[in-house]
């Protein structure tokens, strides 16, 4: 397996956005077991840990003309032109009754204003169209989806109107277009933005009509079964955006068809080779993969058949190359010892004949403890529901059972789509609308985006496939996706809670704010009704959920103007002396009047404003305003050195310290003492790490400050003035108190009260009885640690606060 060792060799290697895995099997592959127990499978966290930062397989540029044909995905360079009278054919077929006439209609609109295009594959441009409409088909779209299908690039590559269509085909299929088609080219927009607002676009009319995405789904699909007749770089650029946003959206929406073969598409082309290697070997072992699974569905259907009239549907699954991938990277494994590959689906007529089947199943062979999942009971967030047992059968091969009913498979296979394949559409339905409610949590945590980067990872973290479920005390249960923190489950149970939490345990234990929920988990949220008291910024940095991190900007946006406007202006001043940008103050305003606009500020206080509570991220602002600055000020954007000839170089760092004598080097503070600002302080010269600031009264420095070895390597350093620093610092706290119940919640409350932040918190109890908390902190300075410790000091039974030494 030489091609997949290369993909975990090349991880440093990797694209910037990489790509999540989709739904995956939660059990473990264990050859040749005799016994089976708890300690012979890994631990789950252990699991999830190598998986969660699995990368994207590598692109290998001009390979996939050189994979063996037999090797190659089942649609790849499918030639088969899908026409119109294949079209009528497929709904004569079916039982669903069409508008017929309002279809062929559709079509012939399409082929007029089509008709002397061609696809890169030299077809008539009009056999795309037909193709999408015959994907939406199968799934069993309605009428006007299938024209919306049809006539859905007319707008955006013909003369064609909204307006035409609306008066043809009335307002539903013009809307489905419009939802379809790309924003015109704006001169104002850069590229990213401009694929940042076709993306929202598309949100936002999934937002009204979910059929919008469907359709664009299909279109997508087909245009990566015809991508190999596009040029690499091309493909390469569509299969990762493919991965990355229609492959989760397709998980969400439920449609598991569709996001298999996204998968399997975008895997192929971003490594061919890996792929063939893969394939190749699953065709080796077809027959005897083949063979076992026949065996095991003859045993199941022969006991079933005597509990059951009529016996419940019986068949294999197959995985997909792309989840054999993920396996074999997850796990470091070959194939060969890979055996979760085999799995068996049984379909009944009610949740009852579930559980009973189940029981049948653990009777019939071995049940791998831990591997057991209902989703019966708690479905996962595209409404997918089913029993997942993983047994072992006597060959010593692991294998997995699925077990679900007939209405449950067809939300399985088909998600959403299913409402129409089997119903009359999904309006008026409030469980539908409670299914859909993503989608505005992205827009609205998004609208202010310019950044596709941002809104790709918004659809990545928020639409992964891997979910934890949570309790509240009363037993409300939490879906979240995972490395989700108690600030995300706290804003998921509603934005107050999130802005009025001040502590947070789980089951019974108190816990830090970056503390990432598990499965099963019991958590239970602390409050305070203090005035005043919020969110802190650093909460920014810590939640992995859009929801909880809009609500946090919208927070500091609205109840905190002027300490925003402080702290944006701060932020800009720091990029601009980092990157020698000298405007002067009258020309400011002009300066950023681009960018201001491109955000919706109408003033410069608006726009430090939005910097502060984080809607404008300087990263990416800043080369565009580097390279605006060079443009505007030529060789005045040169820092002028003519005074600094006679004087000693001095270099300031973003930490606040000034050091003397040397310039552009790196600043740490030393754990020893953890110097804040308002310490007197020195420099020490270290060995290829800088320069480690210590306080004076510290015991490394006054134990080593005349060593005649080192004491050329100590060296002058000050703080920056606090007008100009605004940064945080670690500092340790020792709280010595009579040892009681809810001490540590008090202490928690408190700082909390005070926004700081805790990075760790440790106890223990003293020989006299009383306990010892040693609490992280952050702190600015000096002035701000006397005020925690003034606050610390009159909780009830503290005896002392004072500054620790680490």
């Amino acid at each position: 397996m030489k091609c997949l060792e290369r993909q975990v060799t090349k991880m440093s290697d990797k694209e910037n956005i990489l790509l999540d895995p989709a739904e995956m099997d939660k059990m473990e592959n264990i050859p040749e077991i005799k016994t089976v127990s708890e300690e012979d499978l890994p631990a789950e966290s252990e699991v999830k840990e190598q998986f969660e930062e699995m990368p994207a397989p590598t692109a290998s540029p001009d390979y996939t003309d050189a994979v063996p044909e037999a090797s190659k995905p089942e649609h790849i360079g499918d030639r088969s032109v899908c026409s119109i009278d294949a079209l009528i054919q497929k709904i004569l077929d079916g039982e669903r009754q069409y508008d017929l006439s309002k279809i062929v209609s559709a079509y012939e609109l399409a082929e007029k204003y089509h008709h002397n295009q061609k696809r890169e594959s030299g077809e008539p441009y009009i056999t795309h169209p037909l193709s999408v409409a015959y994907i939406l088909l199968e799934l069993g779209m309605d009428t006007d989806t299938i024209c919306a299908a049809l006539l859905h690039d007319v707008v955006e590559d013909t003369p064609c109107t909204l307006e035409e269509l609306q008066k043809n085909f009335g307002s539903d299929v013009a809307m489905l277009v419009n939802g379809v088609t790309k924003l015109k080219k704006v001169e104002t927009f850069t590229k990213d933005e401009q694929k940042a607002e076709n993306i929202r676009k598309i949100l936002l009319a999934m937002s009204e009509d979910i059929r919008v995405i469907i359709i664009k789904l299909a279109d997508r699909l087909h245009n990566m079964r015809t991508l190999n007749y596009c040029k690499d770089s091309k493909r390469r650029t569509i299969a990762h955006e493919t991965m990355n946003i229609y492959a989760p959206i397709a998980h969400r929406l439920g449609i598991r068809s569709i996001k298999d073969e996204f998968e399997d598409l975008a895997f192929y082309y971003l490594d061919p080779y890996a792929y063939a290697e893969i394939d190749e070997q699953m065709q080796l072992r077809k027959g005897s993969r083949e063979q076992l699974v026949e065996n095991i569905k003859h045993k199941i259907h022969d006991r079933l058949e005597k509990d059951f009239d009529p016996v419940p549907l019986i068949e294999g699954r197959v995985k997909s190359n792309y989840g054999i991938y993920k396996k074999v990277y997850r796990d470091g494994k070959e194939i060969d010892q890979i055996y979760d590959r085999y799995a068996v689906r049984i379909i009944v007529n009610t949740v009852t004949e579930c559980y009973n089947v189940l029981g049948i199943i653990h009777d019939m062979f071995r049940p791998i403890p831990n591997r057991f999942k209902d989703y019966i009971s708690t479905p996962k967030a595209n409404m997918y529901q089913s029993l997942h047992t993983t047994v072992i059968g006597r060959e010593g091969i692991p294998f997995e059972v699925q077990i679900r009913t007939w209405e449950m498979h067809r939300t399985a296979e088909y998600g959403i789509a299913a409402h129409w394949k089997y119903k009359e559409g999904v309006r008026g339905s409030s469980k539908d609308d409670q299914r859909l409610a993503w989608i505005r949590q992205i827009i609205e945590s998004q609208q202010e985006s310019n950044d596709v980067e941002e809104i790709v990872r918004a659809i990545k973290n928020d639409l992964a496939p891997e979910d934890v479920f949570a309790f509240t005390p009363k037993g409300d249960m939490i879906t979240l996706p995972v490395g989700s923190t108690v600030i995300d489950f706290a804003y998921a149970i509603h934005t107050q809670v999130g802005h009025k939490m001040c502590g947070a345990k789980v089951d019974k234990k108190m816990v830090s704010y970056d503390y990432q929920i598990k499965t099963g988990e019991i958590i239970e949220i602390l409050t305070t009704n203090v005035e005043g008291h919020g969110p802190s910024r650093s909460w920014l940095n810590i939640c992995k959920t859009n929801e909880a991190k809009s609500k946090i900007r919208s927070w500091f946006k609205k109840e905190r103007r002027e300490e925003n406007i402080f702290e944006g202006r701060n932020a800009l001043e720091r990029e601009f002396r980092r990157n020698n940008i000298r405007v002067p103050e009258e020309e400011l305003e002009v300066f950023l009047k681009m960018d201001m606009h491109r955000h919706s500020c109408d003033t410069l206080d608006d726009f430090f404003a939005a910097i502060g509570y984080g809607g404008v991220q300087l990263s990416k602002v800043m080369q565009r305003l580097k390279s605006e600055y060079n443009k505007k000020y030529g060789e005045k954007a040169q820092p002028d050195t003519s005074d600094l000839e006679n004087k000693i170089k001095t270099s300031k760092n973003s930490t606040g310290v000034i050091v003397d004598g040397i310039d552009n080097c790196a600043i740490k503070f030393a754990q020893c003492c953890n110097p804040l600002p308002g310490d007197e302080i020195v420099g020490f010269i270290t060995r290829g790490h800088g320069i480690s600031v210590h306080k004076k009264d510290c015991v490394n420095y006054l134990s080593q400050k005349d060593d005649p070895e080192n004491a050329a390597r100590w060296i002058n350093v000050k703080w920056e003035s606090s007008e100009k620093h605004t940064g945080y610092f670690k500092c340790t706290l020792d709280i010595v108190a009579v040892d009681r119940i809810g001490l540590l919640a008090d202490v928690s409350s408190a700082l909390a009260m005070i926004n700081i932040f805790i990075y760790e918190s440790t106890s223990r109890e003293l020989k006299n009885g009383n306990a010892m908390l040693s609490v992280t902190v952050s702190i600015a300075g000096m002035e701000q640690l006397n005020n925690v410790i003034n606050k610390l000091q009159k909780i009830k039974n503290v005896i002392s606060v004072e500054r620790s030494g680490k």
